[in-house]
């Protein structure tokens, strides 16, 4: 009988051994997909910090379509090259289509496609090629469904927008 208090004794170590092990793995896992979350949104709050934007003028032709030509310089100091998530909202100022949401076609050999934003061209665009840097300026070439645009917010990827009036002096 004694050897059978013994074996019972020894599977209830191991017991709390095992529980103590798995409970001790899953608080460090824990803990480390926590810290790699934190540092992953101070990385994108510093970027936040490093992104502003200047807009330099509007101009627009045509109605129903219409067809927008923005300048927006890159006055930060981060390098904007995600287009795919940067955003351009319109207001007409009445009506039910009063703001609109304009995406960036990603096939830019057919800018002029309504709802749609494509890069005309980065000046000077010689260190990042396709990318907006540092003091580059960018021409967007936004074609607007409905009524003339009677105000412009371009946002980036990382959340920092820009906005004004139009017609935009």
């Amino acid at each position: 009988m004694a050897i059978a208090e013994i074996i019972g004794a020894v599977i209830g170590v191991m017991l709390l051994l095992i529980v103590a092990y798995m409970l001790v793995g899953s608080v460090l896992t824990t803990a480390e997909v926590v810290t790699t979350a934190q540092k992953d949104i101070t990385l994108l709050n510093e970027g936040r910090i490093r992104t502003s934007l200047n807009l330099e003028s509007i101009t627009c032709s045509g109605n129903n379509p219409t067809n927008c030509t923005i300048i927006v310089k890159n006055n930060g100091n981060e390098i904007i090259s995600d287009f795919n998530h940067m955003d351009i909202i319109t207001g007409t100022g009445s009506g039910t289509d009063r703001f609109q949401y304009i995406s960036y076609n990603t096939n830019n050999n057919e800018c002029g496609v309504e709802n749609t934003w494509c890069k005309l061209s980065i000046v000077p665009d010689t260190i990042h090629p396709n990318e907006l840097d540092p003091n580059e300026v960018i021409s967007i070439w936004a074609t607007v469904h409905g009524n003339q645009p009677t105000w412009f917010q371009v946002t980036t990827g990382n959340g920092v927008y820009v906005q004004g009036p139009y017609p935009y002096h």
